[in-house]
C-alpha cells in the first residue's frame, strides 16, 4: 500500500467522528485484506496486464502526490497526525478508497518519515549541483551593467584560442550589427529586397530558381546566387609547432581557368574576363576585377557584392582544420593562389565600414591580421581605429600590450596616438568610478604628451585634413618644434601619411580637439623650461624606424582612404543607364545573365575586335552590357565584303 493512501486514509478518518477507537488500528489490515481478496479473485485481470504500465503507474502516483501535497495542511506534521488518529475511533473504510484497489500493491510502504527527509536532501543536493542560486545573481549583475551604459566585459575565447586576436563570430556579419543598431525588421526588409533577383534577369528573359546556398561565417549570401562551382579548395601545406599553414589550389580539371583570365588580363580584355566569369560565376580575380571596376564608376554596392560573392566561394573551400574559430592557422600571403583571398577580405573590411558596421570591421580587421604574420595588407594600421569606432577601448590597451611585433606599438603613430584616445574616453566613461583601479596607468594627457613629443609632423597633417581652422593652431604651429618637424625616414613618413588618411575624421570632435590643443601647449610649454627633451624623442623615434628605405612603399595611402577616385563623368554619361537597361546597376550578377558558352573558352574569344582597339578598356566593357552591342563576330571585314559585291 503506498503512502499517499496511508495520508488520505488517516485524514479521512480524522473527518469522520463516529467508530470504536480500536478500529483505527486495524483499519490498514482491513484496507490491504480487500485488496488481497480482489487480486485473488480476479487473476486473470492481472496477469493480463501490460507489464510497461508499471512506468505509468509509478508516474501517476508521483504526480498524485505531488497534488495531495499541495492540497493537504501541512502546518502538522506526518508524525503527529498518525499519534492523533490512533485515538480518533472509525467504523469502516471510506468509499475514496476504491479508488486505489485499481493499481497493484508493489511491496511494503516505506516510513513517510524517512521519504519526506530523502525528498527533502534530494532537492537540496539537486540544487546545490545545479548551482541555481548563483544565476540570478549573475544576471542581476549584468542588468544592472547595461542599465548604467557599460559594455559587458567579456571574454572573446572562442575555440582552439586564447589570443588577443580571438574572433567573436557574432560580430562578423554586418546584418547582426546592423539589426542591434536598426532593428531586426528593417534589416529583414532590405534583406527580402535584396533576395529578388533584378529587372534585368526578366529582360533576359532567364529564370533562375532559387536555392538556399550554404551558410558562411563572413558573408550571407542571397538565394539567387548559384551554387558553388568547387572551382578552388585549400590544402595543408605543413604543420610547425602549433601552427597549421594552408594554401589555396585550383581543381586539376579547371586550371586552365587562371591562365585564361592573366591572357585577358594582359590584353586589357574586359570581354573575356566576362567571359570566364560567365562559365566560371566564382573565380575569384575575375570577381575581384568587377568590383575594382564598379567601384570606380561609383557602383558601390555593386562593388561590395561582388566581394562578397569572392568571399562566399573562398570560404565554402576552408580546409576543416582553417578557420576564424580553429585559431592557430596561417596562410602566407606569398603563394599566389592565396592573395585573392586577403583582397577581398580587405575590401570587404572597408565596405562595413562605409555602412557604419564598426564592430564587424573590427573582427574582419582582427581576422586578415592573423592569417598573416607579415600583414602584407597593413591591418595593423587601421585595427586601431575601428576599435576606436566600435568603442573598444580596453580591447585596444589590451591588444597593444599582448600583440607581439618586432617594435612596441606604441612606437607607430597610429598607436601613439589612439591608445591617448582610447584612455581619455576610458577616464571620462570611468569618471564616477574608483580612481586607484587606474592610478598604475599614464593618464590621457600625459599619452598625448607623448605622442606630440614621438610624432610632432602628425599635428601639422591633421590641421591640414581634418581640417582644424580654430585660430589658436596657427599659434601652435608657429613654435619650432611643431613647425619645422619632419619624419626623418621614408618608412615613418608614409606610415603618418597613412594615419592621417584612415584617422583624420577622429579629430573633428570636439573633445578631441580639445585634448590635442592641451597637450600641445604643455609641450611647447615643457619644452621652453629643457630643450634636450625634444632630442631625446629624436633618437628614439630614429632608432625605431631606423631604415633608408621605405619598408611600407607596398602599403598604399590611398588604401586606406575612404573616397574613391572615379572615371570622369563625361566618359561615363553615355553609359549611365538605369538598372533595368543592363548598365553598371545591375550588379555583379550580370555574369549569370549572360548567353551560356556553347564550347570551351579559349584563344579565340581573346581576340581583341577591330572595333574596340585602342579604346579605354572600361568603357568598352561599359558599352558590352548595352543588351543591344554585340562584339561576336568581325562586322568590319563582312562590310568590307558587301562594298567589294
Amino acid at each position: 500500500m503506498s503512502g499517499r493512501l496511508v495520508r488520505r486514509v488517516l485524514q479521512e478518518r480524522e473527518a469522520s467522528p463516529q467508530g470504536p477507537a480500536a478500529a483505527a488500528e486495524g483499519g490498514l489490515v482491513v484496507v490491504e485484506e480487500e485488496e488481497d481478496e480482489e487480486e485473488a479473485a480476479s487473476p486473470r485481470r492481472v496477469a493480463a496486464r501490460n507489464p510497461f504500465d508499471l512506468l505509468d503507474d509509478d508516474d501517476d502516483e508521483a504526480e498524485e502526490d505531488k497534488e495531495d501535497e499541495v492540497d493537504t495542511d501541512q502546518t502538522v506534521s506526518y508524525p503527529e497526525q498518525k499519534q492523533s488518529t490512533k485515538k480518533k475511533p472509525t467504523s469502516a473504510v471510506p468509499e475514496s478508497n476504491k479508488k486505489s484497489k485499481k493499481k497493484k500493491k508493489k511491496g511494503k510502504a516505506e516510513p513517510p518519515v524517512s521519504a519526506k527527509s530523502r525528498d527533502e536532501k534530494s532537492l537540496d543536493s539537486i540544487l546545490e549541483d545545479l548551482s541555481i542560486e548563483k544565476k540570478p545573481i549573475q544576471q542581476k549583475v549584468h542588468q544592472n551593467d547595461r542599465a548604467a551604459g557599460k559594455e559587458i566585459e567579456t571574454s572573446e575565447t572562442t575555440v582552439g584560442t586564447s589570443s588577443v586576436l580571438a574572433i567573436d563570430p557574432k560580430h562578423l556579419k554586418a546584418e547582426n550589427e546592423m539589426r542591434r543598431i536598426f532593428g531586426s525588421k528593417v534589416v529583414d526588409s532590405l534583406e527580402n529586397q535584396r533576395n529578388v533577383p533584378g529587372p534585368s534577369r526578366q529582360i533576359r528573359g532567364v529564370r533562375r530558381a532559387a536555392h538556399n546556398p550554404r551558410r558562411t561565417l563572413l558573408v550571407s549570401p542571397p538565394s539567387f546566387w548559384p551554387p558553388w562551382d568547387k572551382l578552388m579548395s585549400m590544402d595543408l601545406i605543413e604543420t610547425k609547432g602549433s601552427l597549421n599553414y594552408f594554401r589555396y589550389v585550383y581543381d586539376p580539371s579547371v586550371s586552365h581557368v587562371q591562365d585564361l583570365f592573366e591572357a585577358a588580363k594582359s590584353a586589357n580584355d574586359l570581354n573575356a574576363i566576362a567571359a570566364v566569369l560567365a562559365r566560371y560565376p566564382y573565380h575569384p580575380d575575375s570577381l575581384l576585377t568587377f568590383a575594382d571596376l564598379f567601384k570606380y564608376s561609383g557602383e558601390h554596392q555593386s562593388s561590395a557584392d561582388a566581394v562578397e560573392k569572392c568571399l562566399f566561394a573562398l570560404e565554402c573551400a576552408w580546409h576543416p582544420l582553417f578557420g576564424p574559430l580553429q585559431g592557430k592557422y596561417q596562410l602566407k600571403y606569398s603563394h599566389d593562389t592565396n592573395k585573392p583571398f586577403f583582397t577581398a577580405l580587405f575590401s570587404h573590411m572597408k565596405n562595413l565600414d562605409r555602412r557604419g558596421c564598426h564592430r564587424s570591421a573590427l573582427e574582419a580587421c582582427k581576422f586578415l591580421l592573423s592569417l598573416d604574420s607579415d600583414d602584407p595588407k597593413g591591418a595593423l594600421f587601421c585595427i586601431d581605429y575601428f576599435a576606436l569606432r566600435s568603442q573598444q577601448y580596453k580591447w585596444l590597451e589590451q591588444f597593444a600590450e599582448e600583440y607581439q611585433c618586432d617594435n612596441s606599438l606604441w612606437l607607430f603613430p597610429n598607436f601613439s596616438y589612439s591608445l591617448a584616445i582610447a584612455r581619455f574616453y576610458l577616464e571620462r566613461d570611468g569618471a564616477s568610478e574608483d580612481v586607484s583601479a587606474h592610478a598604475d596607468k599614464s593618464t590621457a594627457i600625459d599619452l598625448m604628451k607623448q605622442a606630440l613629443m614621438l610624432h610632432p609632423l602628425v599635428l601639422s597633417k591633421i590641421v591640414d585634413k581634418a581640417p582644424l581652422k580654430d585660430s589658436s593652431w596657427t599659434q601652435i604651429l608657429k613654435n619650432a618644434f611643431f613647425g619645422s618637424a619632419k619624419p626623418g625616414s621614408p618608412s615613418l613618413e608614409h606610415v603618418i601619411n597613412i594615419y592621417v588618411e584612415r584617422h583624420y575624421i577622429m579629430w573633428r570632435f570636439p573633445e578631441l580637439q580639445n585634448l590635442l590643443k592641451e597637450a600641445a601647449l604643455l609641450v611647447i610649454e615643457s619644452l621652453k623650461q629643457d630643450s634636450r627633451e625634444a632630442k631625446d624623442w629624436a633618437c628614439v623615434r630614429k632608432e625605431a624606424f631606423s631604415s633608408e628605405k621605405n619598408e611600407y612603399s607596398h602599403l598604399l595611402v590611398s588604401d586606406f582612404s575612404d573616397t574613391t577616385p572615379s572615371l570622369p563623368p563625361e566618359e561615363l554619361r553615355p553609359f549611365m543607364v538605369g538598372p533595368g537597361m543592363g548598365g553598371p546597376g545591375m550588379g555583379p550578377g550580370m555574369a549569370h545573365d549572360m548567353p551560356p558558352i556553347e564550347q570551351e573558352a579559349g584563344p579565340e574569344i581573346l581576340r581583341v575586335p577591330r572595333e574596340v582597339a585602342g579604346r579605354n578598356a572600361a568603357l568598352v566593357f561599359l558599352e558590352s552590357l548595352l543588351p543591344w552591342v554585340d562584339y561576336g563576330v568581325n562586322n568590319h571585314d563582312e562590310n568590307e565584303q558587301n562594298d567589294d559585291d
